[in-house]
């Protein structure tokens, strides 16, 4: 969609209703929301958006668009659901005009479901049972209470007929009091204040399972020891001690239940329905009673409990997104010639060289770790590699003998740099079929030390490679809704690689197919047509790539990168709509665009207010100038080297009080895990991320941030240390 049509959108009017809400509902500015539908709806990627589409959407960036979206979605989900159920009314001739006044009213989807309930099909309950008894007008007299001397039993002997099952007046009663009871768990205003009393009143107790919960595997087993007789207020109830209860019922060694005082939720009933004082309200009440712990209790335990559970993984996912954006973001070592190293005891160290564009030259195995004759085969071996192969950097991944892999490889004295690498999802990228299309001669051993060499000299172009949850930098990533996580990971995979950038000439399919507007098909086009043809020269080239319409163009090219084209501006992230703007610069100071990129000293002769048009205002001209300033410039932090503490290799050798070089792994709700080289990740509690209280871990550290911590406590047998990384002692 184009900036006019955009503009043109902005101006209507009278803006639709449902635009009106989004935009209340956000805090948010009608007619920005309505650029944004209007962009998602035409295809535009979140990147796309909130980068080439500022002034339309008054600068809104990425994170606030998918707010824009998901509630869209939300919302449509809702008036989708609002038209299905008129329409089910309509056809059994339900729908009075009042009725749906009350569907028109509903502004939650709960809200609309509470309406419905009574109406909806449902399987024989004992009411219904009781209803097709005829006690249906019994239960509507007494239900009503407006008779103050009506005897409920007197009214009731009119109702006993054997023929349709009711033997005595005292089964009449029953079976109206069936009917009561539903008609009051169905109720909407009930429902509503039921759920708000059970979230703010109610108490979630977790407790070991019969017979499971004293035995010896639950005792052990860790995750649930806290959890076998737990309680707090539900609406005080952390994410990640939620979760870690709901696997446990998952699992069978927990059951967890949800409720308020039962004297509150049926004070609520008898505020309700209990209009005077008499026998029939005392048959109201029991109904009340019985309803309350047989219908709308459970109901309203199930509603809190997935209501807590849609909350924590919400936040769960916010965390696992936001370590993922900082792993994908891990500084990158750029183009070096790297000996891969992945370390492994009994079935040896596998070796892969790799060039400078990472491609892969030659593979062996070493056995450093065995006899001292392997031992010198091993050394003799990699001494050699490094010299003749112009080694400039070696990899050696983090899991099993890593720390022993990389002491055999210093006690060598080589000269490249020996630096440690983060192997999470090496083993699930190695048996892919991105693997092996991509090294169909080579075994899963190879391919997974082509990963790790990868992955430092480029995290990002490595890890999109493998699903986002096998990075390893969440919590409870198996328990959370996938489809929900896997729109937020994807968005931030998304978000990352078009931030880059991409050089179209040597990305690989994976990394393309997250480019703006390209998408799976079209990436593997890209890179057909790449091979078929050769490298690409320009970005108008792209047009010749089959089934890459203007659209996709439009998406795509500014964040596509052809660094050797003749064009200057085709290595930038200046989209191709901007050309004419940054000529026109260029030409009023009588030099080409290539003499203006680079040169502070002619861009500040720019006058900005000059340049701005309706298709470029002053925020896209600001982009287009720090762009010009430094072309092409990669926006990750510089490579940094790091090195754990040496003799430190594994948990028996570490000492309270040892102050320790680390790498944040996972920062989660309660605190961060950092690596510190001993194949098992240290907790900082929260309480012990700085001096002075800390309400967010995401204000003092970040996944992949290198930190200096303080070993608290060892235990070894749960296989736990606890860190600190406080000035203070």
């Amino acid at each position: 969609m184009s900036i006019n049509t955009i503009n043109e959108l902005s101006g209507i009017p009278a803006i639709h209703p449902q635009i009106k809400k989004l935009a209340t509902q956000l805090s948010l500015g009608e007619r920005e929301v309505l650029a944004v539908v209007a962009l998602l709806d035409g295809g535009a990627s979140l990147p796309f958006i909130a980068r080439y589409r500022k002034e339309a959407t008054g600068n809104l960036d990425e994170v606030v668009i998918a707010r824009i979206r998901d509630q869209l979605y939300k919302n449509r989900q809702l008036e989708e659901r609002r038209a299905a159920i008129q329409h089910s009314l309509a056809k059994r001739e339900l729908l009075t005009p009042d009725l749906q006044a009350k569907l028109q009213a509903a502004d939650t989807l709960v809200r609309l479901e509470d309406i419905y309930l009574p109406f909806r099909l449902k399987r024989k309950t004992r009411a219904t049972a009781a209803k097709e008894r005829g006690l249906e007008p019994l239960a509507r007299r007494i239900f009503s209470q407006d008779q103050s001397g009506l005897d409920p039993e007197n009214e009731a002997l009119s109702f006993v007929d054997a023929g349709k099952g009711v033997a005595s007046a005292k089964e009449a009663l029953a079976g109206a009091r069936d009917i009561m009871a539903e008609w009051m768990s169905e109720d909407a205003e009930a429902r509503l204040r039921m759920r708000a009393l059970y979230q703010s009143q109610g108490l979630l107790r977790s407790v070991a399972v019969a017979g499971k919960g004293e035995s010896s595997d639950a005792k052990g087993d860790a995750k649930f020891r806290d959890y076998l007789d737990f309680s707090e207020p539900v609406a005080r109830a952390s994410p990640h001690r939620l979760l870690a209860m709901l696997r446990g019922v998952k699992t069978g060694a927990l059951s967890l239940h949800v409720a308020p005082l039962e004297e509150d939720g049926l004070a609520v009933l008898e505020e309700l329905f209990i209009k005077r004082n008499g026998p029939a309200a005392d048959q109201v009440m029991q109904a009340a009673e019985d309803g309350y712990r047989r219908l709308l209790a459970p109901s309203m335990e199930n509603e809190t409990l997935a209501a807590a559970r849609a909350h924590a993984e919400e936040k769960a996912i916010e965390v696992f997104s936001e370590n993922l954006r900082q792993v994908l973001l891990d500084p990158p070592l750029g183009q070096k010639c790297v000996l891969a190293v992945d370390p492994g005891l009994r079935t040896g160290c596998k070796l892969a060289v790799l060039d400078r564009l990472g491609r892969l030259q030659e593979s062996h195995v070493i056995y450093p770790h065995d006899t001292q004759k392997k031992r010198e085969e091993a050394a003799a071996l990699v001494a050699s590699i490094c010299e003749k192969k112009g080694i400039e950097v070696i990899a050696v991944g983090n899991g099993t003998a890593g720390r022993e892999t990389q002491a055999f490889l210093q006690s060598l004295r080589l000269e490249p740099p020996i630096m440690m690498v983060n192997e999470s999802g090496a083993s699930v990228y190695s048996t892919s079929d991105v693997a092996r299309q991509e090294f169909p001669n080579e075994d899963a051993t190879v391919r997974g030390t082509v990963s790790i060499g990868r992955r430092l000299m480029d995290p990002l172009a490595e890890l999109v490679k493998i699903e986002p949850r096998a990075i390893g930098v969440g919590q409870y990533q198996h328990d959370v809704d996938q489809p929900a996580l896997r729109r937020a990971l994807d968005d931030v995979v998304s978000s990352c690689v078009n931030l880059v950038g991409v050089d179209v000439n040597a990305a690989s399919r994976e990394l393309l197919a997250y480019v703006s507007g390209l998408g799976p098909k079209l990436a593997e086009a890209v890179v057909k047509y790449r091979n078929e043809h050769g490298l690409f020269g320009s970005r108008q080239d792209l047009h010749k790539v089959p089934r890459l319409g203007p659209k996709a163009f439009e998406q795509a090219a500014g964040f596509l990168r052809i660094r050797e084209s003749a064009n200057p501006l085709d290595g930038t992230a200046v989209h191709p709509e901007s050309y004419p703007l940054v000529e026109k610069m260029a030409g009023d100071l009588g030099v080409t665009v290539r003499e203006l990129m680079h040169n502070e000293s002619l861009l500040k002769k720019l006058d900005p207010k000059k340049y701005i048009s309706e298709k470029a205002g002053a925020a896209t001209l600001q982009d287009i100038l720090e762009e010009l300033s430094r072309p092409g410039r990669d926006p990750r932090a510089e490579f940094e080297a790091f090195c754990f503490a040496p003799g430190i290799e594994k948990m028996e050798d570490l000492k309270v009080g040892m102050k320790l070089p680390g790498i944040v792994t996972n920062v989660t709700a309660f605190g961060a895990f950092v690596d510190i080289g001993v194949h098992q990740d240290g907790l900082v509690h929260i309480s012990q991320l700085r001096d002075g209280y800390v309400k967010n871990p995401t204000d003092v550290v970040k996944a992949r941030q290198k930190v200096t911590v303080r070993v608290l406590d060892v235990d070894l047998d749960r296989k736990r240390i606890s860190l600190s990384m406080k000035k203070s002692d």
